[in-house]
């Protein structure tokens, strides 16, 4: 599994264009280092970078959903029309559609952030009102959610 950490700032070209940092790009499966699965987030105004072996995963869990129930077709058709697969060019740029720099509100720049098996791609701004600034707000988060799982010291 691809493991994914850090921040990086990012410039978007005018064609709508970011480049994977190479750090980030190294970090993608082994044969699956040409393209990428770019979704919209449906929890927070960003974007959501999958390496294809992570995004075709949850693509079985969204498909895996009994296709007699009302609610399945709303969670399908909004869950695949929300992303597609982007090729990485040789310089490890892809391009990102308007609707989706719109969606998450990206200008010229953008923050792309490692989150495990994932990455987010954020507007500067919007991206520094989804942090925590009290170290001690996400201590209680993190004592919340995995309470005895956790370490001792984070």
């Amino acid at each position: 599994m691809a493991y994914f950490s850090g921040e990086y700032e990012c410039a978007v070209d005018p064609k709508g264009r970011m480049i994977l940092p190479a750090k980030v790009k190294a970090r993608l499966p082994e044969g699956y280092s040409d393209e990428i699965y770019v979704m919209r987030s449906s929890a927070d105004p960003c974007l959501v970078v999958y390496p294809i072996p992570e995004s075709e995963k949850l693509a079985a869990k969204v498909l895996g959903l009994n296709e007699f129930d009302e609610d399945t077709a709303i969670i399908q058709r909004n869950f695949f029309r929300a992303g597609q697969v982007f090729e990485l060019d040789n310089m490890g740029r892809f391009l990102i559609t308007k609707r989706m720099l719109e969606y998450a509100g990206i200008g010229k720049e953008a923050i792309l952030v490692g989150m495990g098996n994932r990455l987010e791609v954020w507007e500067p701004a919007t991206y520094e009102k989804h942090l925590i600034s009290d170290p001690k707000d996400l201590a209680s988060l993190l004592k919340k959610h995995l309470g005895s799982q956790g370490s001792k010291e984070i």
